[in-house]
């Protein structure tokens, strides 16, 4: 079972006396929600992360969220979902609002890791422009290039990034290995290479409220 899908941990079932927090959160930040709780001493926290590959299928986030709230809302004070709008276009926003838990602010983790305010101010010149984060360094063969097919279909990436520009690496970690991968990644798609160090940006301060 990998670190996408099974609870990394889980307590007993004093822990809603206890006042534990449970992080509800998609796999593809497990390393980073990690890092943030032993740097932060946030030992009553517990992850639970659903598969990263859900944001091949955004439809379906709301309602993994919903039945991971089922299973644990009575073994915690509080949940925490730790994704933004990933897609689903506010419909996690509402299904959070209606269970009662709250969520991390943002369309999605490029906007969060770089903070929101900063992403915003120039999405609109960034239009063209792909992003990676370290986790999508890493699984870029599953996640994007075996996913869009381009293994078995290398005429389809023109189709595809023809109106791209740049990949824009947003960095969480400053790790030499990573940048050249995440140039490799560029080279392959045929654009041009920018790597960005955010660190974990808004995130850390949306799990540090719940501290």
């Amino acid at each position: 079972m990998s670190i996408d899908d099974k609870v990394l941990t889980e307590t007993g079932l004093d822990a809603r006396a206890g006042g534990r927090v449970l992080l509800l959160a998609c796999g593809a930040l497990a390393r980073e929600i990690l890092a943030l709780k032993a740097a932060n001493g946030w030992d009553h926290m517990d992850l639970h992360c659903l598969p990263a590959n859900l944001h091949l299928w955004p439809e379906r986030i709301p309602d993994a969220v919903e039945a991971a709230v089922a299973r644990f809302r009575d073994r915690y004070a509080r949940i925490f979902v730790v994704y933004a709008d990933c897609g689903t276009g506010g419909l996690l926003q509402a299904r959070c609002a209606a269970l009662g838990v709250d969520m991390v602010a943002g369309p999605h983790c490029y906007a969060f890791f770089e903070g929101v305010e900063r992403f915003d101010a120039h999405a609109d010149s960034e239009i063209t422009a792909f992003y990676l984060t370290d986790f999508l360094v890493r699984q870029f063969d599953a996640f994007v290039w075996k996913a869009m097919g381009f293994d078995r279909h290398p005429e389809l990436i023109p189709m595809m990034f023809g109106n791209y520009e740049k990949l824009v690496y947003l960095a969480q970690t400053d790790d030499p290995d990573l940048d050249r991968r995440a140039h490799d990644c560029a080279a392959r798609l045929g654009l041009a290479y920018e790597r960005r160090l955010t660190g974990y940006g808004d995130l850390a301060g949306a799990l540090a409220a719940q501290a």
